[in-house]
């Protein structure tokens, strides 16, 4: 019976979206939830990067343009994006090292949106993943990318584990998904 639940399909079809409104569905029926989403910052109709926006809306940048790293620091890019590691790390770890200090009864819900190629330059954060998915009493509601070029080793491992819900997410079911996504959450929580 699956435990996580992640939502994966191609960039801009919706998965942030569906994230962030089961997360307001999941909250208002008083579940506690907790974590991040991805957001693009856009400057002059331009996207410059992406900020990591916490449920509890503390935001900080995840990657920006031409972002030059910090003196002695490997720059890790993704295309044009260099990812800022330590503004990623200090709000991405503390979320995750917290989401085993269970408050109320039942199961809480931790939001990874996403776990992709620009968060997986971080071995903490790998390890911090790892470590919440195999936490009794912490149910994970991500997000992964689709499969494309050479496999990102985390992401396999979640698409392949027996205690994981894949929803694939497109423009024809992404308005139709979100009470699957909710009750699947749901019941993992029982």
């Amino acid at each position: 019976m699956a435990r996580h639940v992640f939502l994966t399909g191609p960039p801009g079809v919706g998965k942030t979206t569906l994230i962030q409104k089961a997360s307001e569905v999941l909250k208002s029926s008083g579940v506690p939830v907790d974590g991040f989403y991805t957001e693009e910052v856009r400057q002059g109709g331009r996207r410059i990067g992406f900020d990591v926006v916490t449920l509890s809306d503390t935001r900080g940048p995840l990657s920006r343009v031409g972002l030059e790293p910090p003196p002695g620091k490997r720059e890790c890019r993704v295309g044009q994006y260099v990812v800022d590691m330590t503004s990623f790390e200090q709000l991405a770890l503390s979320i995750l090292r917290n989401a085993d200090c269970s408050s109320g009864p039942g199961p809480r819900v931790c939001v990874i949106d996403e776990i992709g190629k620009m968060e997986l330059f971080s071995q903490p954060f790998i390890q911090a993943v790892r470590q919440t998915l195999s936490t009794p009493g912490t149910i994970i509601l991500g997000t992964i990318p689709v499969p494309k070029g050479k496999p990102l080793a985390l992401v396999e491992e979640i698409r392949n584990r027996k205690d994981v819900k894949v929803f694939n997410v497109t423009k024809e079911n992404r308005n139709h998904l979100l009470p699957d996504i909710v009750t699947c959450v749901q019941s993992s929580r029982k």
